[in-house]
């Protein structure tokens, strides 16, 4: 009965996928990840169970307590932002995107030895969803930041996804201004994504002397990302005179705000993002802008910490495979979203890894 969904990838032809996981489990190689799935009882049966939170069309079960191991450090229990011993995560709230980013929160608390040591930033454009968040994880360290979208809005160029184009997906550019000034380092994550490890090890990165930390992909082909308008003008290409750039993926970076704010990296992307309205010199939305800032200049990460792509490309129906190597976090980056492609009962393989962390809860 399942044979449907095996016909997507030859790759994971002999088996379906779930992870079988739990808190204290370490980074893992994907084919120790790969287990008898669920998935098919996902998509044949509509969850029930009583549901604590709804915004408009979506309402979410209530997460279970995740407490701190024994050898944690001591944290207030209170909602203290500056507590030093915080492991600090910022990620969007939007309503296109939100089942995926309260999964994301689940599968970072499943799988962290200290779940109470974490405190989340949501950056949000719609101001009623602190309540949402609440009834979901009761006992969550966490602040809501609006972000008014006519911060951006003059500076926005189309893309090539309509989805590309939102306001909320130029929030992190202004993280360090949003954020207290005593939050001095934070991960910033993607809505699309699941954490599969304990978000400790990425939060102890060292960055040395760069600003950001991301994993880099240095035998992609770097001029895509940019038009022949940009090659061909001199001027523009000065930009990356000097340092070898290398494409990385803005939807997971380790963030040093101190050195950012120091610097005042946010107006340095924002004069790229001038110069695109006038000359047109990318077609992808957020990440060119940071790749003129940055790219060269990151301090790299394991590539276990964003197995990104997983959304596949903008062709209807492709599906991915995982990337030879570990896993520590999985990234549904491309046009196709899991939580789309399971209700619409045309998922790929890779989409049952998702499902563990969906806590929506309405019948589908």
């Amino acid at each position: 009965m399942m044979l449907w969904i095996m016909r997507f990838s030859g790759f994971f032809s002999a088996a379906m996928v779930m992870i079988v996981l739990s808190p204290s489990l370490q980074s893992f190689p994907p084919a120790e990840a790969i287990r008898s799935s669920h998935l098919d009882n996902y998509l044949r049966f509509p969850v029930h169970e009583s549901t604590s939170a709804s915004f408009g069309r979506f309402s979410f079960r209530r997460a279970p307590s995740f407490r701190n191991a024994d050898e944690c450090g001591s944290v207030g229990s209170g909602t203290e932002v500056c507590d030093p011993n915080l492991v600090h995560v910022a990620i969007t709230l939007d309503v296109e995107y939100l089942r995926g980013s309260i999964a994301a929160v689940h599968s970072i608390l499943q799988h962290s030895r200290c779940p109470e040591s974490i405190f989340f930033h949501f950056l949000v454009s719609e101001t009623n969803l602190k309540t949402l968040v609440e009834s979901t994880f009761p006992q969550l360290k966490f602040k809501v930041y609006y972000f008014d979208p006519q911060i951006v809005r003059g500076l926005i160029s189309t893309s090539v996804r309509q989805a590309l184009e939102q306001p909320l997906n130029y929030a992190r550019n202004y993280l360090a201004g949003l954020l207290e000034s005593c939050v001095q380092r934070v991960i910033y994550l993607d809505s699309d994504l699941v954490v599969v490890d304990d978000i400790a090890k990425l939060w102890t990165t060292r960055l040395g002397n760069r600003t950001i930390g991301a994993p880099e992909y240095c035998h992609a082909n770097f001029t895509k990302y940019f038009t022949a308008g940009f090659w061909s003008n001199r001027r523009l290409t000065r930009a990356f005179k000097g340092r070898k750039p290398c494409y990385f993926n803005t939807g997971v970076m380790v963030i040093d705000l101190v050195r950012w704010r120091e610097v005042g990296y946010t107006s340095l992307i924002e004069r790229w993002m001038e110069i695109q309205k006038s000359h047109r010199i990318y077609e992808l939305g957020s990440l060119p802008p940071f790749l003129l800032v940055f790219a060269g200049y990151v301090a790299p990460i394991e590539h276990r910490w964003n197995q990104h792509g997983l959304g596949g490309d903008n062709v209807r129906g492709s599906c991915r495979d995982l990337h030879p190597g570990p896993v520590s976090l999985l990234h549904w980056s491309g046009s196709g979203k899991p939580w789309l492609r399971l209700d619409s009962r045309k998922p790929c393989p890779l989409d049952a890894l998702w499902v563990p962390y969906d806590l929506y809860g309405l019948s589908h």
